[in-house]
């Protein structure tokens, strides 16, 4: 009896130590929606490239992340009213008007993207008169394309999913699907089974930027994020091949 006393006793001892010497814990903010090969929230769990990295950087640093999967607007809302540590996917040019005075730091460029119009190879070389239907998913606006579509030059055609908008762009019911070239090829690749069967058409107007980390409360947080990032360019390498989130763009 006296050895399960001692043996109960060690492990509270053991359990507020661990209580004690845990690193802190931090909010990410991320989208409630799916844009593999970057993330998706399959049964409330956040998966991807973005969670395997982040986990791998709090690892490293002692943290603990837990991610809040929320709709688009509410996830600013959350960010700017800083109920959330970090936003992840953001970038300086989102939401730009709202952003003016809350002091929001950014990491490094943590993936590069290409939103642009994927084709059926035929149509590789298509010139924007070309296009008369622009296949977008619902919620995302093509931003490149804004002054044709405020001409009334060119339709959009609102998808539900990106294989959806991508089965679209096959079968020529739109004569284009703009979106981000890796999300596209993910599409392509590991959902529908037809690698090479839509190209990107570099000829029509397309966004190339960066996605960043961010964050209002937690600066130091950050910078110590690019740190890691400075010193760990490999194994990032390595997971960016892997998921293939720069797919057709640096790849």
């Amino acid at each position: 009896m006296t050895k399960i006393i001692f043996f109960i006793v060690g492990l509270s001892i053991l359990g507020t130590a661990f209580k004690i010497f845990a690193g802190p814990t931090f909010i990410i903010g991320v989208e409630n929606q799916t844009y593999l090969p970057v993330f998706t929230n399959e049964n409330n769990e956040y998966k991807g490239f973005a969670r395997e990295l982040l986990d791998s950087f709090a690892r490293d640093q002692g943290y603990t992340f837990i991610y809040r999967a929320l709709p688009v607007l509410r996830l600013y809302a959350s960010f700017f009213g800083k109920e959330i540590d970090f936003k992840f996917p953001d970038n300086p040019n989102w939401k730009r008007d709202q952003r003016l005075d809350k002091n929001v730091s950014y990491s490094e460029p943590v993936i590069a993207f290409i939103d642009g119009v994927s084709v059926i190879p035929e149509r590789k070389n298509d010139s924007v008169e070309d296009i008369h239907i622009l296949g977008t998913v619902a919620g995302f606006t093509p931003w490149a394309w804004m002054d044709r579509i405020k001409e009334n030059k060119v339709a959009i055609s609102e998808n539900s999913s990106f294989e959806s908008l991508v089965r679209q762009t096959l079968v020529r019911r739109i004569d284009g699907a703009y979106a981000s070239l890796a999300v596209i090829n993910y599409q392509l690749n590991n959902v529908l089974k037809k690698p090479g069967a839509l190209v990107f058409n570099p000829h029509l107007p397309y966004s190339q930027d960066n996605y960043y980390l961010s964050t209002i409360k937690q600066p130091a947080v950050l910078s110590e994020f690019n740190s890691w990032m400075n010193h760990n360019q490999i194994k990032i390498a390595g997971l960016k091949r892997q998921y293939g989130v720069e797919k057709g763009i640096t790849e």
